[in-house]
């Protein structure tokens, strides 16, 4: 760090330092908004994941103590799924016992003797601001921020998931050792269409990148995230998958309405978000569809097959990267008091809630506040 940097943090620090002693205690008009720890919790991994995605706590002592909530949440459900018999015969025994040191979770992070989010955000904007670190944050580095938190909550997941397969404890899993959610193993393979796939022995050799018949950690890791994964063996199986899934007449390739109907939806879906477009009507898409169809279909046969789909599987599928991306974009525009966009340390702490908020949904009509990032 340079002495202009230096000198400006300690001229930055100074000045919230004289304003937080004589400024009262929350912005005036400005009612508190408890803060409300998630729960994203789910027993088993994989699964398409497009039509959800949780975003990630942007302050690393939250996701810690979620984290945590979560490990003893998948414990209680490891127990009740593995180990029924020691439900069983304990009970008289309290029904969540284990919950107790979370009962003052949320306790603690609305006391501000114990959590205050003014000096949470003072010790972090240097640790946002590295590229370089000139007294502003960028979306860039907000991005960066934000896929660093979602890549340690996402391998904490594998691990866990990891911890639960790997039978024999050898740091690896077998596709004998992978068992697959209860609904899946006595599902009729038909009922559930793209999930089906998910726990078939190709999409497991497909994440085995070293070919060995064994996932490690990173590839573990792919099995259950392919859309982050660079391994081009798995983005191929995730497209025969998506091709599997919207082949309505069982011909191995997808026709134009196949696509319209199905893939198309997820790429104008992709787009608008990234580029904030308008919602159009389907007769005025008709004509960007076949435009993008045609694109695609590099032999002209009329038909996309799964390797000419790969070039937009990353729109079918977003990556971390584009969520993370999602949330810096929508945490500048909320606190960008002066729209040049990047945030200042001043402006974080003048929207704290912006990046300490409880996610409420947007037709919950009893909630004043309705923000959509944490």
């Amino acid at each position: 760090m340079g002495k202009v940097s230096v000198i400006a943090y300690i001229t930055v620090a100074v000045l919230l330092l004289f304003l937080i002693s004589h400024s009262p205690k929350k912005p005036p008009n400005q009612r508190h908004r408890r803060i409300k720890l998630r729960s994203s919790f789910s027993y088993y991994g994989g699964g398409d994941e497009r039509h959800h995605h949780e975003p990630v706590a942007f302050d690393p002592l939250v996701a810690e103590i979620e984290r945590r909530r979560e490990d003893k949440q998948w414990e209680k459900m490891y127990i009740e799924h593995a180990h029924k018999d020691l439900v069983e015969e304990a009970p008289g025994a309290e029904s969540q016992p284990e919950w107790e040191e979370f009962m003052d979770a949320e306790d603690y992070l609305n006391d501000e003797d114990k959590f205050n989010v003014t000096n949470r955000l003072v010790l972090l904007f240097p640790k946002l601001d590295v590229g370089p670190p000139d007294g502003y944050v960028t979306e860039h580095e907000l991005t960066q921020w934000n896929l660093k938190q979602s890549e340690k909550v996402v391998m904490h997941r594998t691990q866990r998931d990891m911890e639960l397969h790997d039978k024999n404890r050898d740091g690896f899993v077998s596709f004998a050792e992978y068992v697959p959610p209860s609904w899946v193993r006595n599902s009729d393979n038909t009922s559930f269409g793209y999930d089906m796939g998910w726990w078939k022995q190709e999409h497991f050799n497909a994440s085995d990148a070293d070919g060995d018949g064994l996932l490690n950690i990173t590839e573990f890791n792919d099995f259950l995230h392919p859309a982050d994964s660079k391994n081009p063996k798995l983005l191929q199986w995730l497209c025969k998958e998506e091709i599997r899934e919207r082949d309505t007449d069982k011909d191995g390739k997808v026709n134009f309405k196949e696509f319209f109907h199905g893939l198309f939806d997820f790429v104008r879906n992709y787009d608008e978000e990234a580029h904030n477009s308008t919602h159009e009507s389907d007769d005025s898409m008709e004509a960007p569809a076949r435009k993008l169809f045609a694109q695609l279909d590099k032999d002209g046969d009329g038909y996309i097959s799964h390797t000419e789909l790969l070039p937009i599987i990353g729109k079918l599928h977003p990556s971390e990267h584009y969520y993370a991306k999602q949330q810096a974009e929508y945490i500048i525009t909320q606190a960008d008091a002066d729209k040049d966009g990047r945030l200042t340390l001043t402006e974080m702490i003048e929207s704290p809630y912006v990046f300490y908020s409880a996610i409420f949904n947007e037709d919950e009509e009893d909630y004043e506040y309705h923000d959509e990032f944490r």
